[in-house]
């Protein structure tokens, strides 16, 4: 597809969206320009073009708080002088939009995970390795990104508790976080089972 052809989608998508969203008094986005934003539910999703969390879940404007950075990670909290840019969407929807659902959604294929196993697949590497590496692989080496890109998510999760914010919350039972893994083949998400252990398939 041509640069033209691709502005060209954007800006028809942009009118679309005029017509289904920003029209009249009693469209949703002047209902969100006048009572401010107030999502019950926070994602943070990977960079990946193909995983939008507000498309797999076909949400309105307002429905969703979403932060996304290249693997989907959490890092550790770290109080000091760095940017953490993640860490600071975390904090702002968790305690001042007050979310009561945190969801962690990794995805298959994906680069960033990629990037963590194999190094040598990139030319450009001026932030990229540094980042996925927060990601600690433990015990044997995953044998498939997605097994890894599984394992990064429980990790993300712990980190989550490293925020003591996060973990007074869910200690009180007002956030809950959640799992999900989106098979990018298939679009069909997959929730992790605290009970069974294992990723089954995401119902309604």
């Amino acid at each position: 597809m041509s640069t033209n052809k691709s502005l060209k989608k954007l800006l028809k998508g942009y009118q679309i969206f005029r017509d289904k969203y920003a029209h009249g008094d009693q469209s949703i986005m002047h209902y969100l320009s006048r009572n401010g934003q107030q999502p019950k539910t926070m994602v943070v999703a990977c960079c990946d073009s193909r995983v939008d969390p507000a498309l797999i879940l076909q949400c309105n404007p307002g429905d969703l708080f979403v932060v996304r950075n290249v693997a989907n990670i959490v890092p550790p909290y770290e109080k000091d002088e760095a940017h953490h840019g993640t860490s600071a969407a975390l904090e702002f929807g968790i305690c001042y939009l007050h979310v009561e659902h945190l969801i962690l959604l990794g995805h298959s294929q994906c680069g960033g995970i990629q990037a963590l196993l194999k190094h040598d697949v990139l030319g450009q590497d001026d932030f990229i390795t540094n980042w996925v590496t927060l990601i600690k692989t433990k015990g044997a080496k995953p044998k498939t990104i997605d097994e890894c890109a599984k394992q990064a998510l429980h990790q993300s999760r712990q980190n989550c508790l490293t925020f003591p914010w996060i973990k007074e919350r869910i200690e009180q039972g007002t956030l809950a976080i959640h799992l999900w893994f989106f098979d990018i083949k298939t679009g069909q998400i997959f929730t992790y089972s605290e009970e069974k252990e294992t990723y089954q398939p995401l119902t309604a």
